[in-house]
């Protein structure tokens, strides 16, 4: 019988598989009698905590702070360079954060973040990884990670997208010359991430439709995917997005992209794709998806029902790991991932 972390890696190379491996991220299973359950039933636990670069910026300080206010938690990230400081503010919210105040303030920060850009070093950093990977055992698997593709993050990271909309309307010139040089960091990080000893890795995602856009997804985005594929498949690794939101208006760019795997897609009811447009589209590629979040709230027989459904809908290829990347309503998940994992072990493929 294959391991876990086995079926995965079996998947992402196109090999043969007992049964459909299912995953789920580190921080979304509590340790508990119903954790244990699952991983001695076969679940794989996908660990992303160990980066296989470090980032150097001799000439700007970062300090971060936390602070109360109102009985509310902040966390202050003050970015100080020689063209001036920058400061965010989050708000820890769980398992996520939400942004209460971005980078960007104005057009005078362009050259702070510009600077702050130009001014990072990137070095392999294998050890802890490596270290990690010899203590996990057979149940997790290690992700190696890129970053965002930087439209995304200037939009999202930076600006926020109503700020974001102003400055690409009024000074899209300085939001190119971001884009170029976080571009210019990212092919120092390819080979890198390539080399490592990490199997596979994902770069960029959570793009939506309704904002990043189909021209923009196909010029700033795409491209980025394809020069990093050949990369990896230069050194025998595999590349992932995470694609969890509404794919229809770019999937045919996807399908011809340097992409290995779609990682998060969620079939429908909760995007615009069913799972079986997906395999039907996106045909050399792996499908590690996000079982639907809104399928946790159904009955047992309906999700055991769809959980059937989409291992069917992986035949004949067998393109298929099915994950959890999303959280789940603490009164279900004990129930729900028994059940998906139940069919998963009882079907053969």
């Amino acid at each position: 019988m294959m391991t876990p972390k086995r079926r995965v890696e079996a998947v992402l190379r196109g090999g043969k598989v007992d049964r459909v491996p299912f995953t789920m991220y580190e921080n979304k299973l509590p340790q508990c009698s119903v954790e244990r359950y699952l991983r001695n039933e076969g679940l794989c636990i996908v660990n992303r905590r160990y980066p296989v670069f470090k980032v150097l910026s001799p000439n700007v300080v970062y300090e971060t702070y936390t602070y109360t206010e109102n009985g509310t938690e902040y966390t202050r990230q003050i970015i100080k360079t020689p063209m001036g400081d920058l400061y965010s503010i989050q708000r820890p919210a769980g398992f996520t954060s939400w942004c209460v105040s971005h980078l960007f303030k104005g057009p005078d920060d362009y050259k702070k973040l510009l600077f702050m850009i130009k001014d990072q070093h990137f070095e392999p950093s294998y050890n802890d990884f490596l270290k990690a990977e010899k203590m996990s055992g057979d149940d997790i698997i290690l992700r190696a990670g890129i970053g965002s593709t930087p439209l995304h993050q200037v939009m999202i990271h930076f600006m926020g997208i109503e700020t974001f909309a102003v400055e690409w309307a009024e000074r899209r010139d300085e939001i190119e010359k971001l884009c170029e040089a976080l571009t210019e960091n990212l092919r120092k990080i390819f080979p890198i991430v390539a080399k490592s000893p990490a199997l596979h890795a994902n770069f960029g995602g959570n793009e939506t439709g309704d904002v990043m856009g189909r021209e923009r997804f196909a010029k700033y985005v795409v491209p980025l995917y394809n020069e990093a594929g050949e990369i990896f498949k230069k050194n025998g690794k595999y590349l992932g997005a995470h694609l969890d939101g509404n794919n229809k208006v770019w999937a045919d760019l996807v399908a011809s992209s340097g992409l290995d795997y779609i990682e998060a897609f969620s079939p429908a009811p909760d995007t615009d794709m069913t799972i079986e447009d997906a395999f039907e589209i996106w045909k050399d590629k792996v499908l590690w998806i996000n079982f639907p979040s809104s399928l946790h709230l159904s009955t047992l027989e309906e999700i055991e029902k769809a959980t059937r459904r989409i291992i069917e809908a992986s035949l004949p290829d067998k393109r298929l790991i099915i994950g959890i990347t999303e959280d789940i309503p603490e009164d279900r998940w004990q129930k729900t991932l028994p059940v998906i994992l139940k069919v998963i072990n009882e079907t053969s493929i």
